[in-house]
Formats: C-alpha cells, structure tokens, sequence
C-alpha cells in the first residue's frame, strides 16, 4: 500500500511538532524515519495510525483519504518501544488477541498464530508467558502480534531501542528479513542513523519536525542537501572547517573521513597524528594540520604510523561538500 502525506501539521498550542510534511511512502518498502530526539518523526507516525489527530493537511492509503479514520479502521500493525505485551496471556494468546478482538474463529486464529509465529521464528515458544522470554523473543512476538492482521501497513516506533548492541544487529536484519518475506509497507522510527542505513529501502530525515531529505540511504550519505543531513550521516562524523586553504569565510568545508588520501610527497597538507584507534580493518586517524584544523579520517589498518609523525594529505573528489555557513545548503563543489 502506497501512503501519501500532504501538507501534514500538528500544533499542541503554539508548538509545532510536525510542520508541513509532504512525503509518498512507496507500496512494499521499508522507510526509516529518522532523526534526533524530539524531531517529530514519532509524532508522524502516530498521526499515521490515528492515535493523533491532524491539525492540517492530509493522508491517504493508497487514494483513500484517512486523516480522520479511527486508528481501528486504519488496517494497521503497530509495534511499541516497551512491546506491549499481556503478561497474564500465553505467547500464542498474545499472537492471536488481535484476531479474537476481530471475532475471527478460534481455529483459524490459532491457524494464523502459529504460521506467523514460525514466519519470526517463536512458534517453540508458543506456551510460554512474555516473563519468561527474552528481550529479543518478546520483540518477535510483538512482531507476530502486529502482523497476525495481515495488515497493508507496519509501523514500528524505535522497536529495538531496549535491546542490547548485539541483539539489536541481530534482530534488524531479522525485521529486514519478516517485511521482505510479507512485503508489507513498513515505516520504521528511529534515532540511530547506521540502523537506518542498513534496514531500509529509503530513509526520510526530518528536523525540527521539518522533512530535510529523502532517498535511498547511499544516496543521503553520498549526496546531502544540506549541512545537517551531512552531519548526521556517517560514522565517524564528517569534518566541518570554517577556515582552510581557498574556502572562504562564507562558506563551510566537509570532508568524509574517508575522502583524505596519503599523499607520497610534500605537495598535499601537512598534518600530525595525534591519536590513531585502530578498528579491525581501518585505523581512525586524529590529525591536526598546519593551520590548527583537526580532523578524523580513515585509513587502511597495514598503514603503519606513530605519535607525531608527520604525514602528508590530499582530498579526494567524492565525499568533499561546501555548504553556505548562514543556510547550511549544499554548494557546487
């Protein structure tokens, strides 16, 4: 199912937590949502499944309008940061609720639970109380719960945000894996800009409630729009200089860290290793150049250097932006 925002705001008073947003949404992807705390992006959401009302504009699910359809008449599947479930209820009662709300027969709702529940991989835990499960299996459940409904859209707010780094690796390449295997739109909350990069088919950043930019997260990464957009995307961050050889004050200069080069001679820009971490196959770099700019960049780990030695920099062509220092937009390189 395609969703289409037009125009969208809410106000609470004289806040305005979403302001204007216009995005389509397309049918059978996986979106990310992202951007810092208190952007807006779970306030969108909600307006999304109709727990917020809109003050302005407009949504559609594929060409029929929603923005004042009940959450219930949506044809929804939420999935909450604390999951939500019933501790008093069985796994396979916590699947099926949805379905027993909708009066669905009992054979066909434990039918469907036990096929979703195999689709996320809880159908051996299916008797089990979500007390005796970990963090990890009451996340698939909440999953399975969500999906049960064969709904035509998925929404997730910050889904792995209470799980551990390692589980969190595990369990978005396992949400990858469930919404590719159903195809289901699927718009995914997040703060976390390399689990957005890695889950989604696109990746709408926002600000301040604001839409900044929208594409495929490469092309966020390899093209940004704007300072901000640069800034929030890459680990490690992307270097900003305010003053460096032929950038002029009015302007900002942004280099990747992995856009430096090694230069063999004197020609480049001298600089001096204040600290390296090394990182399995890369070595971070801390220098500090003549001029007393400090930079991040990323080397190959075979490179051998020590404390305060004195090396020799260039800039290659791709991951080198200017933006204007008052607006923050994207100039020529």
């Amino acid at each position: 199912m395609q969703v289409k925002l037009e125009n969208v705001t809410k106000k609470y008073g004289h806040t305005v937590a979403v302001n204007n947003f216009s995005t389509i949404l397309p049918d059978g992807d996986l979106i990310c949502l992202l951007g810092p705390s208190g952007c807006g992006k779970s306030t969108l959401l909600n307006m999304l499944c109709g727990i917020t009302d809109v003050s302005e504009g407009h949504i559609y699910f594929d060409d029929k309008e929603v923005t004042k359809l009940p959450a219930d008449r949506r044809d929804i599947g939420m999935v909450f940061q604390n999951y939500a479930l019933y501790p008093h209820m069985t796994v396979c009662e916590n699947i099926s609720f949805p379905l027993e709300v909708q009066k669905v027969p009992k054979k066909e709702r434990l039918e469907r639970a036990q096929k979703i529940a195999a689709l996320v991989h809880v159908d051996n835990l299916l008797k089990r109380y979500p007390g005796e499960l970990s963090g990890g299996q009451q996340q698939r459940v909440a999953i399975a719960r969500a999906l049960v409904k064969n709904p035509k859209l998925l929404l997730m707010d910050e889904p792995l945000s209470n799980l551990d780094a390692r589980l969190r690796l595990e369990m978005r390449e396992e949400i990858r894996r469930i919404q590719q295997e159903t195809g289901v739109t699927t718009v995914f909350v997040t703060h976390d800009q390399e689990e957005a990069m890695s889950i989604s088919d696109s990746i709408i950043l926002m600000k301040d409630g604001v839409f900044i930019q929208g594409g495929h997260s490469q092309d966020l990464y390899d093209n940004p729009n704007c300072k901000f957009t640069a800034d929030f995307l890459g680990n490690p961050p992307i270097n900003n200089f305010q003053h460096f050889e032929g950038v002029s004050e009015n302007k900002i200069l942004a280099v990747r860290p992995e856009a430096f080069a090694l230069s063999s001679d004197e020609n480049g820009f001298e600089a001096k290793v204040l600290r390296v971490s090394l990182l399995g196959k890369e070595r971070i770099l801390y220098v500090r150049f003549a001029d007393n700019n400090e930079a991040r960049l990323i080397l190959p780990s075979d490179f051998e250097v020590e404390l305060g030695q004195k090396i020799f920099l260039t800039l290659k062509k791709k991951g080198v932006f200017l933006f204007d220092k008052a607006s923050g937009k994207r100039l020529e390189d």
